[in-house]
């Protein structure tokens, strides 16, 4: 399924790239902000509204790695970044998209701010498409939920492709491996393989 993920998701303009488990995605996140020149200046920082992937070692490891990276997100931190990180919780294969629980303010402000998007995709995630995600959100206890199919794009001035003007104008998907979701997400895959 990944493989059509990924054709789909590089159709639109998304970047995919497929790492091993968290250690392995941790470095590559680390490396692709260092590749993209994060710095502690206004416009070339980077947020990252952590997830299960960053533990608190982690995200001050990080920090004190990558000058100008920041967890601490707030709409000034995500206006002044270039990057911002966060983690998906499904991706819908047939069109390449990426799901995420965004109620938290803090996931939109780092998806939607900064001209690159990194979205941390646990590759067991992966669904077929809409029809098979949509059971399993419920709008109860999720009321915001965002989905994402390449970078942001318009074509409503005088139909001209424009590519960013809404939001990020690069989505980058980390799709990595291993059972990476955290506590509550794997107490749900458990109960959707359960009989």
């Amino acid at each position: 399924m990944f493989d059509t993920f990924r054709a789909r998701a590089e159709a639109v303009s998304a970047e995919v790239h497929r790492v091993g488990g968290s250690a392995e995605t941790l470095l590559f996140v680390e490396e692709l902000l260092r590749r993209e020149g994060v710095v502690d200046t206004p416009g070339a920082r980077a947020v990252w509204a952590a997830g299960p992937l960053v533990t608190r070692a982690n995200a001050s490891g990080l920090a004190s790695r990558v000058p100008g990276l920041t967890f601490d997100v707030t709409r000034e931190a995500a206006a002044a970044s270039r990057v911002g990180i966060s983690e998906m919780e499904w991706g819908l294969a047939d069109t390449g998209t990426v799901v995420q629980d965004a109620t938290d303010p803090a996931l939109r402000l780092v998806s939607t701010l900064p001209e690159i998007h990194v979205a941390l995709l646990p590759a067991s995630r992966i669904l077929p498409g809409l029809a098979d995600v949509l059971p399993r959100l419920d709008p109860g206890r999720v009321p915001y939920i965002a989905f994402v199919t390449g970078p942001s794009r318009t074509a409503d001035i005088e139909r001209v492709l424009t590519i960013g003007v809404h939001g990020p104008s690069r989505l980058v998907v980390v799709v990595h491996d291993g059972d990476e979701a955290g506590p509550e997400l794997k107490a749900e895959l458990k109960a959707e393989v359960a009989p």
